[in-house]
Formats: C-alpha cells, structure tokens, sequence
C-alpha cells in the first residue's frame, strides 16, 4: 500500500555463513526490516533459519505506527 514506514522489502536473506549479525543488519529499512540468514534444510520442520529485527523499531512500536498509517489511509482516523 505504499505506506510511509513500511519497507519495499521487509525480509533480505543474507547468504553468508556468519549473518545477521546485530551490529550489522539490525537497522535494515530504517529498523523495519528483517534480515535472515544461516538457511538449511531441517529433517523435522523442513528449513532452520536465523532471523534479526529491530525489536522496538519492528516490534510493538512500529506495529502502531504501520497500524495508524493504516488507519489513516483507509479513511478511518
């Protein structure tokens, strides 16, 4: 929906063996971007994956704020 804090990619899979790494890939899309890496098949549960986010930019905090973008677009507030 093109709204203002939503990343154009909000998931980058890194192919390195030693990535995400937080000092390195914790501000991806300005903290709103989840960086994956470490990506192997798994017997049990099909893939294992590491995944680092930002976790008050993309957790509860930037969940209101994309919320209100929301809102907002839709007419609503």
């Amino acid at each position: 929906m093109a709204l203002p804090s939503a990343p154009a990619e909000p998931i980058h899979v890194r192919e390195e063996d030693d990535r995400p790494q937080p000092r390195l890939d914790v501000d991806r899309s300005s903290g709103m971007g989840v960086t994956l890496g470490r990506l192997r098949p798994c017997p049990v549960l099909d893939w294992k994956f590491d995944a680092l986010g930002h976790n008050t930019i993309r957790g509860a905090a930037g969940a209101a704020i994309l919320n209100a973008e929301l809102l907002a677009h839709a007419g609503r507030i």
